[in-house]
C-alpha cells in the first residue's frame, strides 16, 4: 500500500471486523494510531496529524466505530471495548504494519488503554489525555454512577438509558455540541459553584446547564458545522453505545482485574478538567498502575479537549514522547 508524503492527507476505508473503518492518514514512518472520544472524530486530531507527520511518523487517525463514515452495526452489544480493540488491530493490520503506538483522548484514551493492555503484541506504547487509566475492579460501573449526584443524575447513567439521550440531542445536534463543547472549555466552562453540566436536574436535560451565546477559543463555525454534520448524518446512537457497555466491558475484562500496563505510557490532562480532578487517585496510582510511564503532564488552565485547546503543548509532548519511544526501540 503506498503511503503519503508529509504534507498529503489521505482518507481510507479499510476493512475491520464491523465491516469498514474509515481513517486519515500522513506522514510516513513509525505508525502512530490516534483514537478520538465522545462526541468527536477523526477531525479532533487536525492539529496532531501534520505535527506528527512533519516529526517523521505515520500518523493515522480513525472514526472509532458507529462514528462518521465508520461502520455502525446496529446491536448495542457490538460497541463492546473489546470489539473496538479488535478494529484498531484491524486497522493496523491493514495499513500493513505488525505493531503501533497508540494514543486516545477521552473514551479513545480508555480504548486505547485496553489495547495495549490486551494486544501488548501490536501496541508497544500507549498514550492517554485526559481520562487516566484505572484498571479494572470495584463495583459494577452501573452502581458506581447510580450512586453520584445524590438527586440529580450522572451524565453517564443519563446516557446508558437507549434512547433518552437520542431524544434531547438530535433535535438540535448543533446546538447541544456547540453547548457541550463550551461547558468543557476552559475559556467557557461555567463559573465554579455554577450547575454542573455533568449532572441532570430531575426532569430536565443535560443542556440545561450548558453555556450559551459564546464559542471556545479552539472552535470555530466551520469545525461545528463539520462535527455536526457528520452527526446530524449517522445520529447518536452508535456513539452513545459505548457508554451502553460499560457493565459489559467489566464483565469481559474481569481476568484482567487490577492489571498493570507495562509498556512505554504517557499522560497529559487539563488542569481544569473534572476528568483529571475527579480521578486524582488513577493519576496517584501510576507508579503501580503505569511502571512504564515516562512523561505526565497536566496543564494548567486547561479544559476536556485537550489536544484542540493546547495543540502546541500537545504536540510538544507527544513528539517527546515519541521520540524516547522510538529511541527506546
Amino acid at each position: 500500500m503506498p503511503q503519503p508524503s508529509t504534507t498529503d492527507r489521505i482518507h481510507r476505508l479499510v476493512p475491520s471486523p464491523a465491516g469498514r473503518t474509515h481513517l486519515v492518514e500522513q506522514g510516513t514512518g513509525p505508525l502512530v494510531l490516534l483514537v478520538h472520544g465522545f462526541p468527536e472524530s477523526w477531525y479532533s486530531w487536525r492539529h496532531q496529524l501534520p505535527a506528527l507527520a512533519a516529526a517523521g511518523y505515520r500518523a493515522v487517525a480513525v472514526d472509532v466505530r458507529g462514528y462518521g463514515r465508520s461502520s455502525r452495526p446496529e446491536a448495542p452489544t457490538a460497541y463492546r471495548i473489546l470489539e473496538l480493540v479488535e478494529d484498531n488491530v484491524a486497522v493496523v493490520k491493514a495499513l500493513g504494519e505488525e505493531s503501533a503506538i497508540v494514543v486516545g483522548h477521552d473514551w479513545g484514551a480508555n480504548i486505547a488503554a485496553v489495547s495495549a493492555l490486551v494486544r501488548p503484541d501490536v501496541f508497544r506504547a500507549v498514550g492517554l489525555l485526559s481520562v487516566p487509566y484505572a484498571p479494572r475492579g470495584g463495583p459494577r460501573p452501573r452502581e458506581i454512577f447510580a450512586q453520584m449526584g445524590g438527586d440529580e443524575e450522572f451524565y453517564v447513567s443519563y446516557f446508558q438509558e437507549p434512547g433518552r439521550a437520542e431524544a434531547e440531542i438530535e433535535p438540535d445536534v448543533r446546538g447541544w455540541l456547540a453547548g457541550l463543547y463550551a461547558a468543557l472549555s476552559a475559556d467557557t466552562m461555567p463559573a465554579p459553584g455554577a450547575p454542573d453540566p455533568h449532572f441532570v436536574s430531575p426532569g430536565g436535560a443535560q443542556r440545561d446547564r450548558f453555556p450559551t451565546g459564546r464559542l471556545p477559543h479552539w472552535l470555530d463555525e466551520h469545525d461545528l458545522d463539520l462535527y455536526a454534520g457528520e452527526f446530524e448524518r449517522t445520529g447518536m446512537t452508535g456513539a452513545l453505545n459505548r457508554y451502553r457497555n460499560m457493565d459489559r466491558d467489566w464483565e469481559d475484562l474481569a481476568d484482567h482485574d487490577g492489571a498493570p500496563i507495562s509498556q512505554p505510557s504517557l499522560f497529559i490532562g487539563g488542569g481544569r478538567d473534572a476528568s483529571t480532578t475527579w480521578l486524582a487517585d488513577a493519576i496517584a496510582a501510576y507508579p503501580t498502575t503505569l511502571p512504564g510511564l515516562l512523561s505526565s503532564h497536566l496543564l494548567d488552565d486547561c479544559g476536556h479537549w485537550i489536544q484542540q485547546e493546547r495543540p502546541e503543548d500537545v504536540n510538544r509532548i507527544l513528539i517527546d514522547w515519541l521520540t524516547r519511544v522510538t529511541s527506546d526501540k
